[in-house]
């Protein structure tokens, strides 16, 4: 995969004018954080991907990875990884441990990575796990930690967390994973089944507040390994 992965990274240079262009979208998405805007204009989209979609890699809408998968359009992931900065009030902050619960190919992870002192990002399926944990070695993402776990029971031995963003929907809000909030921390996830809405939660001391955003569309979160 190293030899790939360089090859492409040569190549992918020339999207440098098309991650440009993807950025420019997001702002008239609405995405206003700069920081996330620089840290999605950094991430190489099209190295986290198979070599025969990387045409279509800066595209807004999600693609497949295997193993009945997919990366999530870069809306989605700015649009996420600004509300992990960004409480009710506040302009913005800096994140320490961050949980993602949905490693998948590493996109998300390594957008977060760009914003976050350290991830810690579980993932059921195995076989992903070992493909993306060599993806992120290659690409020399150090402050990613790709674990192979049951996401619905988060990762109490790193808790506390500044943020926790979920990239698969559960049904109800998960108040296990609330526990592994840091006091003014943030879990971010789309909650619902047949109809979904982008939530976050906010924790303040033993309260939280809950706010519900724009409908998405995501798999379900299965229980257990693979």
């Amino acid at each position: 995969m190293a030899e790939s992965l360089n090859l492409r990274a040569g190549i992918g240079m020339t999207s440098a004018r098309t991650r440009g262009r993807m950025i420019e979208r997001l702002r008239e998405q609405g995405i206003k954080d700069e920081i996330v805007l620089a840290a999605m204009g950094t991430v190489p989209r099209h190295l986290f991907v198979d070599q025969a979609l990387e045409s279509r890699a800066y595209e807004d809408t999600a693609l497949p990875i295997g193993f009945g998968q997919t990366i999530s359009n870069p809306y989605i992931v700015a649009r996420m990884a600004e509300l992990a900065r960004h409480g009710e009030a506040s302009q913005g902050r800096e994140l320490g441990r961050v949980l993602e619960i949905g490693l998948g190919c590493g996109y998300q992870a390594a957008v977060l990575g760009k914003l976050a002192r350290e991830v810690v990002s579980l993932e059921r399926i195995a076989a992903l796990v070992g493909k993306t944990r060599q993806r992120l070695r290659e690409l020399r993402v150090n402050n990613v930690k790709p674990k192979h776990g049951d996401g619905m029971a988060g990762a109490k031995d790193f808790a506390p967390f500044d943020a926790i963003v979920i990239a698969a929907a559960f049904a109800e809000v998960p108040h296990g994973l609330l526990a592994q909030l840091g006091d003014g921390g943030r879990l971010v996830m789309p909650l619902g089944n047949a109809t979904q809405t982008l939530c976050v939660l906010e924790r303040q001391g033993d309260q939280f507040t809950e706010r519900r955003l724009e409908g998405v569309k995501f798999v379900p979160l299965l229980p257990g390994v693979a």
